[in-house]
C-alpha cells in the first residue's frame, strides 16, 4: 500500500491553506453608525448596544454583515439585545463615502423597531418591504 504525502488530496491536488478571519474593533465605523442613526432619525436603535468590527480574510461577497444576539442567548447570558455590524475590509474600505453610508444604512435596516436582537430578512412585498424601509431611511439621511 502506497501512502500519499499529506500535502496532497485524494485526487493528487495540493491542498490550499485557508487563511483565518481576523476581526478588529472598528471605532471609525461605530462613529459613522452613530452619525447615521441621528441623521436618519432612527430612534428605535439603541446605539450603546451596537458594536462594530472590521474583518479581513472573510470568504464572502458581502460588503458588510449584521449579527444579532438572539433571545435564547440573551436569556442564557442575562444580556440585553445587542447587534454587531461587521464590515468586510477588502470590499468595504475601497468604496466612496456615500456608498459606505448606504451599505451601513442597509445593515441598520435589518434591525426591527422593537430592537429585540432579531435580524429582519429581505422581504420584498407589501407594506413591510425591507427595500421600502431602506429607501425611506436613505431619503431621511440624504435630506439632512
Amino acid at each position: 500500500m502506497e501512502l500519499k504525502p499529506k500535502s496532497q488530496s485524494r485526487k493528487g491536488r495540493k491542498s490550499t491553506k485557508i487563511k483565518s478571519i481576523r476581526w478588529q474593533e472598528a471605532r471609525d465605523i461605530a462613529t459613522r453608525i452613530n452619525h447615521l442613526i441621528k441623521a436618519a432619525n432612527l430612534t428605535w436603535i439603541n446605539q450603546k448596544n451596537i458594536s462594530c468590527y472590521r474583518s479581513t480574510n472573510a470568504n464572502t461577497n458581502a460588503r458588510a454583515r449584521i449579527w444579532g444576539l438572539g433571545r435564547i442567548w440573551q436569556l442564557a447570558l442575562n444580556k440585553e439585545p445587542h447587534y454587531i455590524i461587521e464590515v468586510i475590509s477588502e470590499k468595504f474600505d475601497r468604496l466612496p463615502q456615500a456608498e459606505k453610508d448606504r451599505t451601513l444604512l442597509h445593515e441598520l435596516a435589518h434591525i426591527p423597531k422593537n430592537f429585540s436582537g432579531a435580524v429582519l430578512p429581505h422581504t420584498r412585498r407589501g407594506k413591510g418591504s425591507f427595500y421600502n424601509k431602506l429607501s425611506n431611511m436613505i431619503k431621511a439621511y440624504e435630506m439632512k
